[in-house]
């Protein structure tokens, strides 16, 4: 008898321990997938700062350029 509760109390602990490990995983999942999008969003607005200054500094040396002439 004690055999038998030994091992339905080694299953038990097995099965607790697997849904423990499966919902810690579950939550570094969503971790990894937040953090993914603010690295999107951040390459997004770094493109768009670039696009911008590029636009800046075009206009600026255009003005430069006629105001030698």
């Amino acid at each position: 008898m004690a055999l038998i509760l030994k091992a339905l109390a080694g299953i038990s602990a097995l099965i607790l321990l697997a849904i423990t490990l499966f919902t810690s995983l579950i939550a570094l999942g969503g971790v990894l997938l937040t953090a993914i999008k603010f690295l999107v969003i951040a390459v997004f607005v770094a493109v768009i700062v670039m696009i911008v200054f590029s636009i800046v500094r075009d206009r600026s040396r255009r003005r430069r350029e006629e105001a030698s002439f």
